[in-house]
């Protein structure tokens, strides 16, 4: 009896450390989001301290006078602020629809481009600015959102032709980059304007310098609708990872899960594109990270994967546009050039396992 009692009280101990520990990571997490957010705002060419970002963001929401020039407060509430939030929001959802598609297709080299809806928001992206129907940010997000979902439509048709399954849903994304990819150089190749041109490539590679209230509120309300979404399905996504004759005999619904996160991981994904460009491997590398902190349970994952992508793109923002001051770098080259050694890294790892 007493044996018996011990084991209990000691699974009870050990499970109480794991809360525990998880709770200090998602309180250190949430804390170095803050930090990060602040420090971003505070670096720059015109280097503004800590307590002059905190007043400003203070005076905003009621909380007194800064006591700043409407020069400096403006660029930290017009200017950096809106943009560093809009850096965490996108690291953030396309951090977790990364996560979403490694578990849904059981791949680990999945991320939010392999269904081609980054290709597809950029050629819609690029057909509004050069057909000459707006250049402003609602316009190129009109544009980038439509051709973001034609390419999610085109997708899920080939690979419903093709007899369905993860595997050609992966295939068919594969053909649909290449050919969305394909019309944005023609679009951009048959354009005589340079200045156009420019703008469109630059705008490809990734860029949250247009980032304003609305894209800001528009992406928060809809990252946080899909986490939320996707939080109720975390049982469902346990039990894909041993597979869909596994998961089907626990009695998961595999058809309605599977085209329920494919279509928010879609959405999510063509409303951040629509604001910041094509930015790549985030949603790659980040839900590994988190993976190894946290394990493999999604109730734990997706959060933490959230959290990760939002602290990384908040500092890789920071880094594109400070770095080579006055210039800008494009976000996406940086996440490249940190993402393309992860590639690496996940493919020597899965290349051991097997």
């Amino acid at each position: 009896m007493t044996a018996a009692r011990a084991r209990p009280a000691s699974s009870r101990r050990g499970t109480g450390r794991g809360r525990g520990r998880l709770a200090a990571l998602a309180l250190a997490g949430i804390a170095t989001l803050l930090l990060s957010i602040a420090a971003a705002i505070a670096i720059g060419p015109a280097d503004i301290a800590l307590t002059d970002v905190y007043a400003v963001i203070g005076q905003h929401l009621g909380l007194g006078d800064a006591g700043l020039s409407r020069i400096r407060e403006g660029i930290v509430w017009e200017l950096r602020l809106p943009r560093t939030l809009l850096a965490a929001v996108c690291g953030a959802g396309l951090a977790l629809c990364g996560a979403i598609l490694q578990s849904l297709l059981r791949n680990p080299l999945a991320d939010p481009f392999v269904l081609g809806i980054s290709s597809g928001a950029s050629t819609g992206a690029v057909l509004v600015i050069v057909a000459g129907l707006g250049g402003s940010a609602i316009g190129l997000s009109s544009g980038a959102f439509a051709g973001a979902l034609v390419a999610f439509a085109l997708v899920l048709a080939l690979a419903a032709l093709a007899g369905g399954g993860t595997e050609r849903v992966v295939l068919a994304g594969v053909a649909g980059t290449q050919l969305f990819a394909a019309l944005t150089s023609f679009v951009v190749f048959s354009s005589a304007d340079a200045e156009q041109t420019r703008g469109v490539m630059f705008w490809l590679l990734g860029s949250l310098s247009g980032a304003g209230w609305s894209d800001v509120a528009l992406c928060a309300a809809v990252c946080g609708a899909g986490l939320l979404l996707c939080m109720t399905q975390t049982t469902a996504l346990d039990a894909l990872a041993f597979g869909e004759d596994t998961a089907s005999a626990l009695g998961v619904e595999v058809g309605r899960v599977r085209v329920l996160l494919l279509v928010v991981t879609a959405l999510l994904t063509a409303v951040l594109v629509s604001a910041a460009g094509a930015i790549g491997f985030v949603g790659l590398a980040l839900p590994h990270a988190a993976r190894m902190l946290v394990g493999p349970l999604h109730r734990r994952l997706l959060p933490a994967t959230a959290l990760a992508g939002a602290i990384f793109l908040v500092w890789v923002d920071t880094a594109a546009r400070t770095l080579f001051a006055p210039q800008e770098l494009p976000v996406g080259v940086v996440t490249a050039l940190l993402g393309v050694p992860a590639f690496a890294a996940i493919l020597a790892r899965a290349g051991r396992r097997g």
